[in-house]
This record gives structure tokens, C-alpha cells and sequence, in this order.
């Protein structure tokens, strides 16, 4: 069984979408999008892999957690963020397989380390949740391969090709048709755990929302001042 690190989510009904975040007289603009990548490197993750991605998940799916919260890059001027994605990394959250070192897109050779079935699955699970924990809408803006970020926002990324390839593929894809197949799995994902046919905000308890929102924020807050 593949271990996890979650942050409980549980589902919001009839509230509009966050757009500032106040905690302790300090404005937090909201983090908009998800850059889904792969490492590049072995299936355990490493101390780089930790730098510059917030969340891991390795080749047996086990997840780990990145050194830097999501709420670093809100903003990315003062250094202390996840350097994950070139000239893209101001509100984005950088998720990320470790998988595919040794790999090469032409001619294709996946590497002594592709991506695994259960990888891929619980990574897909992962994107699912923080989607919907941050309230980022799964769409070919918002939730994107690093493959994408040149393709769909102009950002050049110098010949990035993660996520062109996934298991049972016999070559890398087009950027934006994997990318539209990773969307609908994590559509699907979310579908399964958060019963989007049940009214989006059922059951939450507020007070305990916001107390785990003002955790979060707080221990960014205190690896600012560290």
C-alpha cells in the first residue's frame, strides 16, 4: 500500500472561489496552477527533487514532501520558493514523478527508471487533491505538463518534454493530447473521491478548514523567518 501524505480534503459548496488569502494583517495572492512534471532522475526522490518540487511521488507511489510549502510561491521574489518550472513559478505548485533519468525522446528510450502503473496512479490522485484543495480548475491554462508551459503560456522552456510519455505508450505523445490525457484522469480522480455530483460545499466544517488554512500559511510564515 502505497503511503500518502494528505491534507484531508474535503469538499466546498457555495463559496466563490478564493481570490486573497488575509492571515496576520499579510495579503497571500492564491496559487492558480499546477505544473505537472517528471524528475528526470531515479524512482526515489532526492535532495534536488525536494528543492524544487513541493510533492514527490516515487516509482513504488510512495509520496514525499517537498522542502517548501505551496504557499512559497505565491511569491518567488524573495528566493525561498520550488524552482520548478523556468520563468513559471509565481502561483504555481510543481508536483512531480520521480522517474525517467537515462530517458531520451528521439529516438525514444524510456530509461532504467520510466514511470510506473502505480506511480502514475497515485501522482494522478495527488494532482487530484491539490486541485481541489487550492480551488485551481482543471483546464489546459491551469493544470499542465511542463511539456505544455511553452505550447499553451509562451514561457520557453528549452526542449522540456515531461509529460510526453506515460506507461503502455510506445513513444512520447504532443504535449497537449497527453496532457488532455492526464486532465480527464484527473477529472475522474476527483469524481471518485469528492463525489463532484454531491453539492460542491456538502458537509464542510468551516472552522476546521480555516484552521488548517491558517496552519498551512503559518508554517510558511515561520520557514520565512528561519
Amino acid at each position: 500500500m502505497a503511503k500518502k501524505r494528505s491534507f484531508n480534503h474535503q469538499k466546498r459548496n457555495n463559496y466563490d472561489k478564493i481570490t486573497t488569502i488575509q492571515f496576520l494583517g499579510v495579503t497571500q495572492m492564491p496559487l492558480k496552477k499546477i505544473v505537472m512534471h517528471w524528475s528526470a532522475g531515479g524512482h526515489n526522490a532526492n535532495s534536488s527533487d525536494k528543492r524544487h518540487y513541493h510533492e514527490i511521488v516515487e516509482g513504488d507511489g510512495d509520496r514525499v514532501g517537498g522542502d517548501h510549502l505551496p504557499e512559497a510561491n505565491n511569491s518567488t521574489s524573495d528566493g525561498h520558493y520550488a524552482a520548478h518550472t523556468r520563468a513559471f513559478n509565481t502561483g504555481a505548485i510543481g508536483l512531480s514523478m520521480a522517474a525517467m533519468s537515462g530517458a531520451k525522446e528521439r529516438p525514444f528510450s524510456k530509461g532504467k527508471y520510466p514511470i510506473t502503473p502505480v506511480q502514475l496512479d497515485v501522482f494522478v490522485e495527488m494532482v487530484a487533491e491539490y486541485a481541489d484543495t487550492y480551488n485551481i480548475d482543471i483546464t489546459r491554462e491551469n493544470v499542465l505538463s511542463h511539456a505544455e508551459v511553452q505550447i499553451t503560456h509562451g514561457v520557453k522552456q528549452n526542449g522540456k518534454w515531461d509529460i510526453t510519455w506515460l506507461p503502455g505508450m510506445a513513444k512520447p505523445g504532443h504535449p497537449i493530447e497527453v496532457g488532455d490525457h492526464l486532465r480527464e484522469m484527473i477529472r475522474a480522480k476527483q469524481v471518485e473521491i469528492f463525489h463532484e455530483d454531491a453539492p460542491i460545499m456538502a458537509g464542510l466544517n468551516m472552522d476546521k478548514f480555516s484552521e488548517k488554512l491558517a496552519s498551512h500559511i503559518g508554517e510558511f510564515l515561520k520557514s520565512q523567518k528561519a
